[in-house]
């Protein structure tokens, strides 16, 4: 698998986890504390193999990141039944925009 594979896996894991911190009630309900734990282990794991396999660690982060923020307000909206306000939606897609306009940067500067 490529790095931006295992970047993805990483991505989905760490939003799975950070969505089952609400579950986990202050860590006081095992299997959402059990999925916590292990959701951000292997999110880890998951990033560290794509930095392994070569994606570049800065453009990694903001991707990581960034989708992971976008993706648990989502959860939090459509799951737990969250608000989410029009100024949110707008902040989420400028951290979209920026993780794509640094995706797009080119060849690094030095």
């Amino acid at each position: 698998m490529t790095g931006w594979v295992w970047m993805s896996l990483a991505i989905v894991a760490e939003i799975v986890a950070t969505s089952s911190l609400k579950a986990s009630n202050g860590f006081t309900r095992l299997i959402p504390s059990v999925v916590v734990v292990l959701g951000y282990g292997l999110s880890f794991w998951w990033f560290s193999v794509a930095l392994k396999l070569g994606v570049p660690v800065g453009i990694s982060y903001a991707v990581w990141s960034g989708v992971g923020t976008v993706g648990v307000m989502l959860v939090g909206r459509f799951v737990y039944g969250e608000s989410v306000s029009m100024i949110q939606y707008a902040g989420a897609a400028v951290v979209i925009g920026g993780v794509v306009i640094m995706n797009l940067g080119g060849a690094p500067v030095g």
